[in-house]
């Protein structure tokens, strides 16, 4: 792969899409300040992923992945160019090292919104993390943050081993702990989407451990957790969330 000429392609084949209207509406949306080209997700996943439909080098997708994230138009990033990043690095994360959780969080560090934390978060970040579990460190030191967006990926990290049916409890109960407390909206709601997933496995554990919590749970994480519950064991943690 030429890593220069296929970022090149890959922005000509988004401006050739763009839609004037849309970027603005997206801008407004996200709150953002980078610059907007204006192309839907299908489409922009589309021409992102035909770069890595056969396996590049890790190198060379760690580089396309940097020149994307480093893409200028008037001085400011380009969302486009950095959502096109992060899918290349999810569709082909199994080629990623121990080490490039560095990259992952400088792109975190560097990121002010959901759309681009979460994917990095649960299939790059999370990705590592169950196939390195050494890394789990990482996300221990994550969770205590002071920036709102690492303290989200330390949380969301951990769905990819709910997932595979192997979790780790004693993360999710010690940082569910953890951040009982939080005020973000982003951090509650995270917590109870690991919590909600977990449920679909283990429901019992899930039922125990909010159960002892009601008294300091926020109401986002709770209606997240018990969404998929037995209905009787979801009322009654509701009922005590609300009599507190």
């Amino acid at each position: 792969m030429n890593v220069e000429d296929e970022a090149a392609r890959i922005l000509a084949d988004l401006r050739a899409v763009a839609d004037p209207e849309r970027a603005a509406s997206e801008r407004r949306y996200l709150k953002s300040d980078l610059a907007h080209i204006g192309v839907p997700v299908p489409a922009l996943r589309k021409v992102a992923l035909a770069a890595v439909r056969t396996p590049p080098e890790r190198v060379e997708l760690v580089a396309l992945a940097e020149t994307l994230w480093a893409v200028r138009d008037g001085g400011r990033p380009v969302h486009e160019a950095r959502m096109a990043a992060v899918e290349v690095l999810a569709k082909r994360a199994a080629l990623l090292q121990p080490g490039d959780v560095d990259m992952a969080e400088r792109f975190v560090r560097d990121s002010a919104s959901w759309v681009y934390v979460d994917h990095i978060a649960e299939k790059v970040v999370g990705g590592l993390v169950l196939r390195h579990p050494d890394l789990g460190a990482r996300l221990d030191a994550w969770v205590s943050d002071p920036y709102m967006w690492i303290r989200r990926t330390a949380v969301l990290a951990l769905l990819p081993g709910v997932r595979s049916g192997a979790p780790d409890l004693d993360r999710i109960s010690g940082y569910g702990d953890a951040l009982l407390g939080e005020t973000e909206f982003f951090i509650r709601k995270a917590l109870g989407w690991v919590l909600r997933e977990l449920s679909r496995k283990d429901p019992a554990w899930v039922t125990d451990w909010v159960a002892a919590r009601t008294g300091g749970i926020s109401g986002v994480t709770i209606r997240e957790a018990v969404r998929h519950l037995p209905d009787g064991d979801a009322a009654r943690l509701l009922a005590a969330y609300r009599a507190r």
